[in-house]
């Protein structure tokens, strides 16, 4: 089952788990959280599938997950996104998501995040403006 968790323990469930986490990882999620609201303000944060971070805005922008060797960004329109500073390093091969992995000693390049996170919200208003369905015209054939 698919429980979105209420924005504020949202919040103050990442806020726990970057606490919890207490290393790197933990450094790492706070920054990229902190990007990613650089980029874009109203971003809304979320708690699914019990314990991963979303970030969303008009969908879902990015998860922030976290393994015992990474922490791993997942859009979940990667594909459709240009990446022209080669941000995407994992999930290549799928059709949909495209993955950045980030490793302890990777140094992250916070205007080209920025930029990405920017593009996969464009996105999502571009595709949610596109499928909003279009007002039925009255029929002008008249019985009879």
């Amino acid at each position: 089952m698919n429980k979105t968790v209420p924005v504020e323990s949202a919040s103050t469930l990442i806020d726990e788990k970057i606490k919890q986490l207490g290393d790197w990882r933990g450094k790492t999620l706070a920054k990229v959280r902190a990007i990613i609201h650089e980029a874009d303000p109203e971003i809304l944060e979320e708690w699914k599938w019990r314990g991963t971070p979303v970030f969303s805005h008009n969908g879902i922008v990015c998860t922030g997950e976290t393994y015992k060797n990474i922490v791993k960004l997942t859009f979940a329109k990667g594909a459709a996104l240009r990446d022209p500073s080669g941000l995407f390093n994992s999930s290549l091969d799928g059709n949909v998501r495209r993955a950045i992995d980030i490793h302890e000693d990777d140094k992250l390049d916070d205007a080209a995040l920025k930029n990405l996170i920017r593009a996969a919200i464009a996105l999502n208003l571009n595709t949610k403006a596109k499928s909003k369905p279009k007002p039925r015209q009255a029929s002008t054939n008249q019985p009879g």
